[in-house]
């Protein structure tokens, strides 16, 4: 069983849905599209409010100047050991300034969320029995020291290990 999460807690009635071939939206459920069906749409209707996916393998400068069309970008996570989604996010929103939803697909995992959240991504689609129980307890593991900025600074600007305090 999959549960949408947000730092506000579980999500109840989120209407996307990931379209397949076998799996389309009804009438009152929102379609996230492949890239290149959104990329189809997006050539042929003025629509807003519309999800993509981006895969790994994915090139998601391909979104730039569709943007403002879109209401949620899903990164997929099909592995724990496949972190291509983090940059596709960090790339959505440092460099593409993108603001809407982004929300992490896939394998997601505890130990992960909180670099996640750091990287852009705000809401998580959780299968994982063990993620959905830590965070039903608001238990998400800490990162008290940080390499680098991020799409989302820290919130104490003397974590980063890298900085120097003159």
């Amino acid at each position: 069983m999959t549960k949408i999460w947000n730092e506000s807690g579980f999500v109840t009635g989120d209407p996307w849905i990931i379209e397949t071939e076998d799996m389309k939206a009804g009438p009152d459920e929102k379609a996230i599209l492949s890239l290149d069906a959104f990329l189809e749409k997006a050539a042929g209707t003025n629509e807003t409010g519309l999800g993509v996916l981006v895969n790994p393998a994915d090139d998601v400068r391909r979104l730039e100047g569709h943007l403002d069309r879109l209401a949620l970008v899903a990164v997929a996570f099909p592995a724990f050991n496949d972190g291509r989604a983090f940059s596709h996010a960090s790339l959505l929103r440092s460099r593409l300034k993108f603001s809407g939803e982004v929300r992490a697909v896939g394998d997601v995992l505890i130990d992960q969320v909180p670099l996640m959240l750091r990287c852009g991504i705000d809401s998580f689609a959780v299968s994982n029995a063990t993620a959905l129980k830590r965070l039903a307890e608001n238990r998400l593991p800490g990162i008290p020291v940080h390499y680098q900025p991020t799409a989302r600074p820290a919130q104490d600007v003397n974590s980063y290990s890298w900085r120097r305090r003159a």
